[in-house]
């Protein structure tokens, strides 16, 4: 990763996190146990604080930033989308920010909630827990039901065994010059951790 101190703040990564190594961090920047921070990922602590709570994973080119003293927060077993931006607001725990939505500052993103891909929110939103939030600007369309809860939960597992296999197993290398006989592939089955699904 790009990493860099700002007057005097160093970003803060769990040993058990996975930041992967075009991702940028600056400054105040605080990264929790069990994360995945995405390729080109930029998570900008030189005026707020940055926060990845426990499990959280954002995905590549996600943009996270905020005003001076904000914190922009994604809460435990957040899932941030490919190429979100979050500026200034709090996501709740368990929620799941689509592909290309924009939360802007002190929106308030409820526990289990979703943001549909694309949304944008506008600052000072607020939803309660378990909403559907979708549309530009944003609206609560629904409530989630327990199922579609746990779909979202089941994604966020595997960006966390992401971050593990990342950790112990993804090298830097050379591109082949052609596609090996038999090439496997990578199935769900190897996705599982060890012992499950036998």
């Amino acid at each position: 990763m790009t990493c860099y101190s700002l007057d005097g703040l160093t970003p803060v990564v769990h040993p058990s996190a996975y930041v992967h190594p075009s991702a940028v961090l600056i400054g105040d920047v605080i990264i929790a146990a069990g994360c995945y921070v995405g390729p080109l990922a930029s998570l900008r602590g030189d005026f707020g604080r940055i926060v990845l709570e426990e499990g959280a994973n954002i995905q590549d080119t996600c943009v996270m930033h905020g005003f001076p003293e904000s914190d922009t927060v994604v809460g435990r077993n957040g899932h941030i989308g490919h190429g979100a931006v979050l500026h200034g607001c709090r996501i709740g725990d368990d929620v799941l920010v689509g592909m290309n939505a924009v939360v802007m500052d002190n929106a308030e993103i409820g526990a289990r909630s979703f943001v549909a891909a694309t949304t944008f929110v506008k600052a000072g939103f607020r939803c309660d827990e378990q909403s559907l939030v979708l549309g530009s600007p944003a609206q609560v369309k629904r409530r989630l039901s327990d199922e579609e809860v746990a779909w979202k939960l089941a994604g966020t597992e595997e960006y966390q065994r992401l971050a593990q296999r990342c950790l112990q197993g993804l090298v830097a290398c050379e591109p082949l010059r052609e596609v090996e006989a038999a090439r496997p592939r990578i199935s769900a089955s190897t996705l599982r951790p060890k012992g499950e699904g036998q």
